[in-house]
């Protein structure tokens, strides 16, 4: 059994593969004397048996992280839950599923023909949250995911590993706030994800978020070669609640616009 350090290090490892800036943001930040903290990390699948939430979790509840709330994404027909360890530098772990009867009958159809590629007990192994895609996807079945849901078309190409990493703002020291971080990467030439404005929450909700708009790589298809979304690098701000502790859920509103760091526009 891996350690969590083990842990977090491989899914930090696959995670900066995909998404370079957030190793060029984090070596900018080190430059400023910054020590950096992650707040949360995020992992997304289909809601399907073997391989949903609770097939994710596993392997944090087996180091353990402990589940906390429930949240759903009407619009884009997810669920999610998110957790917590008890060491308290230990990030938060947020997952999502997509509630695939939700979807249309093209992409269900899609799904299950990805899904059928695994092989028996594939949800079990210790390392589900950095695997990788384990299937076998053409570009036209992305193209049509697409059209009716990002999300989906978005783990169908990388398949399991994390969505994105976010720099815990609290703990940063040159920065006095979220906005002057977010003035920081733009002079940097960083592009943000502007959908519900750059900052997403406010002091009132006790949590404020942005990100950056997703790095696009080349992701080798069954027929070619796309370049398209991969994943991004979050930043949070957490404010006290009136009984005094630190806010430590998340803002549904904010979470829905933050999901469409990945989108392709």
């Amino acid at each position: 059994m891996t350690t969590i350090d083990e842990m977090l290090d491989a899914l930090w490892r696959d995670y900066v593969a995909q998404a370079p800036q957030a190793l060029r943001i984090h070596r900018l930040l080190g430059e400023r004397g910054e020590r950096v903290r992650n707040d949360h990390i995020a992992l997304r699948t289909y809601g399907l048996p073997g391989i949903g939430i609770s097939a994710l979790a596993a392997p944090f509840e087996a180091h353990g992280w402990q589940r906390r709330d429930r949240y759903r994404f009407d619009d884009k027909h997810l669920i999610a839950y998110y957790w917590q360890h008890p060491d308290p530098l230990r990030p938060k772990v947020f997952i999502s599923e997509l509630c695939v009867s939700e979807m249309a009958f093209g992409t269900q159809q899609i799904i299950d023909r990805l899904v059928a590629q695994l092989p028996r007990d594939f949800g079990a192994r210790a390392d589900l949250p950095w695997a990788g895609r384990p299937w076998q996807i053409k570009r036209a079945e992305y193209e049509t995911m697409i059209l009716g849901s990002e999300y989906a078309a978005w783990v169908g190409a990388f398949g399991f590993r994390v969505n994105h990493f976010t720099v815990d703002v609290n703990h940063l020291t040159t920065f006095p706030d979220l906005q002057s971080l977010d003035a920081f990467l733009v002079e940097h030439g960083f592009r943000l994800n502007d959908a519900g404005g750059a900052i997403k929450g406010t002091r009132a909700e006790c949590l404020e978020q942005s990100s950056t708009r997703a790095d696009s790589i080349a992701v080798e298809f069954s027929d070619g070669t796309l370049e398209i979304p991969s994943c991004y690098y979050e930043f949070a701000k957490r404010h006290r609640l009136p009984s005094g502790e630190l806010f430590q859920g998340f803002v549904p509103a904010s979470a829905d616009k933050i999901f469409e760091s990945t989108d392709r526009k």
